[in-house]
């Protein structure tokens, strides 16, 4: 396994009656069992985007969507088997009634308020991330 420098981190959200909804997975057992957004690592030559659509795919089976916003947050940090890690996060809107098929990876999935979000999510990081997305949406509404 090559060593991981750079991952995405997907909060994948819904507009209903003027709410914002984020999806959260709670991750299996193996994996650490605590509440986080979609999240991946780039894959060979992959771009950015490429990779945020392929983890959305694996991991929720999101194949369709109204909009990505790029340059939500950024982060870098260190992880148990890898060296430094760069995390770029995106905000990828859904319709509505979009459909979830969650992965081996995750053993739930919720749609949350932004308080509840923040109450779940284990990182701090994911915590700033959720808050800046949330900010620019409030403004761009």
């Amino acid at each position: 396994m090559s060593a991981r420098t750079t991952q995405v981190e997907i909060i994948v959200f819904k507009i209903i009656e003027n709410e914002i909804r984020f999806l959260l997975l709670k991750r299996n057992e193996r994996k650490g069992d605590f509440w986080q957004p979609v999240t991946g690592g780039v894959e060979g030559e992959e771009s950015l985007l490429q990779t945020v659509k392929r983890e959305l795919q694996e991991e929720t089976g999101i194949k369709e969507y109204s909009r990505i916003i790029d340059n939500v947050h950024y982060f870098e940090f260190n992880s148990e088997g890898y060296s430094l890690l760069k995390e770029h996060v995106f905000g990828v809107e859904v319709p509505p009634d979009t459909k979830i098929e969650l992965s081996s990876e995750h053993t739930e999935m919720r749609w949350c308020l932004l308080d509840e979000s923040l109450a779940l999510l284990k990182y701090d990081s994911n915590r700033t991330a959720f808050k800046k997305l949330s900010s620019l949406l409030t403004i761009s509404k």
